[in-house]
C-alpha cells in the first residue's frame, strides 16, 4: 500500500509542476487506509512561503477532521520534510512520516536539525525516508534543470 499513497503523492508532484511550483505532493491517510487530503506545494501562487505540501495537507487534513490532531494519520510526501514541515507534523502528531527524496541542503528530519532528535519535538513520528526514491528524486531535478 505504501507505494500507491506515494503514487498519488507524486501525481500531486507532477500537478505542482504544471503550476510552476516546486514538485513536492503530499498524502495524509487514515488509520482506515483512506486518503483524507492530498495536495502539492502553492508558494509561489499563494505568494507564502510556508504554503509547502505537508503544510498544506495538515490543514485540510485538520479541517476535514475537525482535530486538531492527527495521531491516526500518515503522510506521505515526496521530499523529506524541511524544519518547518516537520515541526507542524510533530504538533499535529502524525503517527508516521514516510518520504520519498532525501533532502541534503533543506531537509529536517534525516538531514539538517533532525527535528525528531530534539527535546522541543514532544510527538516524534515513526519516519520512512526514501520510498520511491528515484522517482521522487528525478521530478525535483528535472525541475530544477529546466529553470537553470
Amino acid at each position: 500500500m505504501t507505494e500507491n499513497y506515494m503514487a498519488q503523492a507524486i501525481k500531486m508532484a507532477h500537478q505542482a509542476v504544471k503550476m510552476g511550483e516546486v514538485p513536492v505532493g503530499a498524502v495524509i491517510v487514515n488509520d482506515k487506509g483512506e486518503v483524507i487530503t492530498q495536495t502539492h506545494n502553492l508558494c509561489e501562487i499563494y505568494g507564502d512561503p510556508t504554503a509547502h505540501a505537508e503544510m498544506l495537507a495538515i490543514k485540510m487534513a485538520c479541517e476535514q477532521t475537525k482535530s486538531q490532531r492527527l495521531d491516526n494519520c500518515d503522510i506521505y510526501v515526496t521530499l523529506e520534510p524541511c524544519p518547518m514541515c516537520a515541526m507542524a507534523l510533530s504538533h499535529a502528531r502524525i503517527r508516521r512520516v514516510y518520504f520519498g527524496a532525501y533532502d541534503p541542503k533543506s531537509g529536517g528530519v534525516d538531514h539538517g536539525p533532525q527535528i525528531y532528535t530534539h527535546a522541543a519535538a514532544h510527538h516524534k513520528p515513526e519516519v520512512i525516508g526514501g520510498i520511491q526514491l528515484k522517482e521522487c528524486g528525478k521530478i525535483l531535478s528535472d525541475f530544477f534543470l529546466k529553470k537553470r
